[in-house]
């Protein structure tokens, strides 16, 4: 590991890291620094120089300091910084928090159609997989991803997140220029709130909907399975869900909520009269497919019939409501049979293709054939929509539907909107305040030092036989003044107002009255 060191050694010089006594520890460490003509420092031993190339010499680290170093050792994300005097004061480490920039971009059924927006959907297994890419290429240090049909959303913690947009086009192999009408940048606080609203339903297409909840406590499990969450979206998504849980249990926002489900029945009964005469196909057996299973079985159909790649997980929603199960590769044989036909699947081609539905309304004798599409990708070919007799409606037509019963939640909104500026607000200040941690630490660090060298000190003394009385006089008398060196010093070099401002801040700090 290597580092770049201030400006106070030669320029190009670093600092680095080697094992200590041969073995390859990650908490013991020597340090290897850049020799000075003349330069002695009283806490480092040089060993025999090091021959070959540039003049170095490897200084092992006195026991106070090896002890400071294994108590705090490097965390890999920050950065490691020196501050001493080669003359007369002792090395000191500290540490500096990397900056935190959160920045979350995006498109959904609002800024983009469904032909885009199926170009950059992740495939729910590929998702780990993008997500250690995205991070171990530098575009962004946290990153989570949220990949629905009606969104594709990337929160990061990203020092220049143009990099992270860069990466979307190419990983998806698409030019940039064509994504960038539809995509939404959002920094910082638009972004907190933007997490926020998705989390609480209002920015969903069913105003209010709970399911993009747990679409987002997904995407926040993936992440943290491929390891690409940190302090910074850690921390977003959990003041996410607690002002998600405040909006949906202090509002009404959830009343009279017409799903998408209950939108696909609507539907429905608009082409036939009873759909309890209807066969009824579901294709997938995820959540959505079992929220849609749930409406049309309260419409007691005559039959329905769950398809998956997998037969077993087809058995186990079939059981749930009597149905029957087949496989994918049964949908050609099978497809002629049925009225009503409901898809979602996390398939990156279509499931249905034109050819199929033609030989199946030729079977039908072009009975109507009802379809829903709610995949993103599509999983019915578009062509299909040309063809008579078929009544195809994808996540998007089904948009003038779900508005029903909105204006009877507009004074939810409101109220949610006040919870989550709060929230906002909140969340803000803890991403501010965490800009003096690297301060706090490193002040924390450098009193951590000295407790350590005088402890030492104190117990060669005693170890001499010195009078333990004299030993803690001297140590609270040393360490006193180590502690009260550098405000000190800072005091009495201060001219005009620098100097009325130090000694505000001194007294505020110490609690100083001299008035008293």
């Amino acid at each position: 590991m290597s580092v770049s060191l201030p400006s106070t050694l030669s320029r190009g010089a670093s600092l680095q890291f080697s094992p200590v006594n041969g073995r390859e520890s990650e908490r013991e460490k020597q340090l290897l620094i850049p020799s000075r003509e003349g330069q002695k420092h009283p806490h480092l031993n040089p060993p025999p120089q090091q021959g070959g190339g540039e003049r170095k010499e490897q200084l092992s680290i006195t026991e106070p300091l090896r002890k400071f170093a294994l108590r705090y050792p490097l965390a890999s994300r920050m950065a490691l910084h020196r501050c001493c005097d080669y003359n007369s004061r002792p090395l000191v480490l500290y540490f500096s928090n990397i900056t935190m920039q959160l920045f979350a971009f995006g498109l959904n059924y609002q800024t983009a159609p469904l032909a885009v927006r199926e170009q950059v959907a992740f495939n729910v297994d590929g998702i780990e997989n993008a997500l250690r890419d995205l991070v171990e290429n530098g575009a962004a240090k946290e990153a989570a991803i949220l990949s629905t049909c009606n969104r594709m959303e990337l929160y990061c913690n990203a020092a220049k997140p143009e990099h992270a947009i860069d990466w979307l086009a190419q990983y998806h192999k698409l030019p940039r220029k064509d994504l960038e009408p539809y995509l939404y940048s959002l920094p910082r606080e638009l972004a907190v709130k933007h997490s926020f609203r998705v989390a609480s339903g209002l920015d969903s297409m069913v105003l209010g909907e709970p399911q993009i909840l747990g679409q987002m406590k997904q995407a926040v499990r993936q992440a943290e399975q491929a390891g690409t969450m940190g302090i910074l979206l850690h921390k977003l998504f959990q003041n996410t869900f607690s002002v998600a849980k405040q909006v949906r249990t202090e509002t009404e926002i959830g009343a009279n909520l017409v799903s998408m489900a209950a939108a696909a029945v609507r539907l429905a009964e608009r082409i036939f009269p009873s759909i309890a005469d209807q066969n009824v196909l579901f294709i997938g057996a995820g959540e959505m497919i079992e929220l849609n299973a749930v409406y049309f079985a309260a419409k007691h159909p005559k039959r329905i019939t769950v398809a998956n790649r997998t037969l077993e997980r087809a058995q186990t929603l079939a059981k749930q409501f009597n149905g029957h199960a087949i496989t994918l590769s049964d949908l050609p044989e099978q497809l002629a049979q049925n009225d009503i036909i409901v898809t979602s699947t996390a398939s990156q081609l279509p499931i249905l293709g034109k050819g199929m539905v033609e030989r199946a309304l030729k079977s039908r004798r072009h009975k109507p054939l009802f379809i829903v599409d709610l995949a993103v990708p599509r999983d019915v070919e578009s062509e299909v929509a040309e063809l008579n007799d078929v009544f195809l409606y994808t996540v998007d037509d089904i948009a003038e539907v779900v508005k029903d019963g909105l204006e009877a939640r507009q004074g939810a909104v409101k109220e949610a909107e006040v919870i989550i500026a709060s929230g906002v607000t909140d969340f803000i200040h803890w991403m501010e305040s965490r800009g003096v941690v690297p301060t706090i630490r490193a002040l924390r660090d450098r009193a951590e030092l000295y407790r350590a060298q005088e402890v030492e000190k104190a117990m060669r003394q005693l170890a001499k036989g010195e009078s333990p009385d004299r030993v803690i006089e001297a140590i609270s008398r040393s360490l006193a003044n180590k502690f009260l060196h550098a405000p000190t010093h800072a005091l009495n070099q201060a001219h005009g107002s620098d100097r009325d401002r130090f000694i505000e801040v001194t007294h505020r700090l110490h609690h100083l009255h001299p008035e008293e």
